[in-house]
């Protein structure tokens, strides 16, 4: 006996997507998030976005998300992540859909600009679903922060009250300040 399919089910796949699409996730993210077919999701990314979805594998490395500036912006998307799933009725998409508004929201609000994309805050929960990555409390501040499930971290000082020396100093950075030191 085969089911038939619930036309609001459907279409409540459909926003979904769209919603994905609208934030620039990467097809790999939609085909694990929604019960479309690749050709449908495939025509609504074009029809969406006006061209093909980029193509290539998916960032695959837990160290990136451990790395000063990724891990604020990572610890910052966790935590907004582990209050939205925490919510009643909230699909996993729906959550991460939630929860990277509000993260992207935030960064604006502190006029920092966005390091995390909606793909890597996919791969983010995912690795933390697989138990390769966790939440450790800052011994200094209390903040919960991204870290390595099996790393050592009973004295854990997070990235904020232990600033590396070179922290904000990239070339994106600091070129305002070297264009206004040499007119």
């Amino acid at each position: 006996m085969v089911r038939a399919k619930s036309v609001l089910s459907e279409a409540r796949q459909i926003e979904i997507a769209s919603e994905l699409i609208r934030l620039d996730a990467r097809l790999q993210v939609l085909e694990a998030e929604v019960e479309l077919s690749r050709e449908r999701l495939l025509r609504l990314y074009r029809e969406i976005q006006g061209k093909s979805p980029p193509k290539g594998m998916l960032p695959f490395s837990t160290d990136w998300f451990i790395t000063w500036q990724p891990n604020i912006h990572a610890s910052l998307f966790m935590n907004i992540h582990r209050h939205q799933c925490g919510i009643e009725d909230a699909t996993a998409a729906e959550a991460l859909i939630r929860a990277y508004r509000l993260y992207r929201e935030q960064i604006l609000q502190l006029g920092m600009s966005e390091v995390l994309s909606i793909t890597r805050a996919w791969r983010l929960t995912r690795f933390f679903d697989a138990g390769m990555l966790g939440m450790t409390t800052c011994t200094s501040c209390g903040g919960d922060f991204v870290t390595h499930s099996f790393e050592l971290a009973h004295q854990y000082v997070c990235g904020l009250c232990n600033m590396p020396s070179r922290a904000g100093k990239t070339r994106r950075a600091s070129a305002p300040e070297h264009a206004a030191a040499h007119p």
